[in-house]
């Protein structure tokens, strides 16, 4: 999440974007009750419409 939002801005959304495919559960929630880290991400990038170009991370050269 701090890749793509910024580490200040990560944490306020794990800590209050309320995600309806999560339950309405925070990022936070879902993830202590156990759902997988992948799905919340993509709920994540769904409320927040990051580009589906974006949702795997960003691309690191092979060294």
């Amino acid at each position: 999440m701090d890749d793509e939002f910024g580490a200040g801005y990560s944490r306020v959304l794990a800590r209050d974007l309320v995600l309806n495919t999560a339950g309405g559960r925070s990022a936070q929630e879902a993830l202590q009750a156990g759902l997988d880290p992948r799905s919340v991400w993509l709920a994540v990038c769904q409320m927040q419409d990051v580009p589906l170009d974006r949702r795997l991370g960003k691309d690191t050269p092979a060294t």
